[in-house]
């Protein structure tokens, strides 16, 4: 859980966010560096996704952007999910 909502990781993917409601955000690890024998993602993209299976899966992408750590990606992955759940 991250600021109340789900957050589920899979290797280098992560879903923030219910599936029953109708956005959640996906973040996908490209690159990571070792730092003090840990592996620190340096570069992360995010994507807001509506979660319809009715639209094809272009069409479920409404926002996308690149960050250079998971900091800055949960950052602006919580404001996106926010507005986008109050609309």
């Amino acid at each position: 859980m991250y600021k109340g909502r789900p957050l589920v990781r899979c290797g280098d993917e992560i879903y923030y966010g219910n599936m029953k409601e109708p956005y959640v955000i996906r973040m996908n690890i490209k690159s990571k560096t070792n730092v003090n024998g840990l592996d620190v993602a340096d570069k992360v993209s995010v994507q807001l996704m509506a979660t319809d299976p009715e639209l094809s899966p272009r069409k479920r992408i409404l926002k996308a952007s690149e960050k250079g750590n998971l900091y800055l990606a949960m950052d602006i992955a919580d404001v996106w999910l926010e507005r986008a759940l109050k609309q």
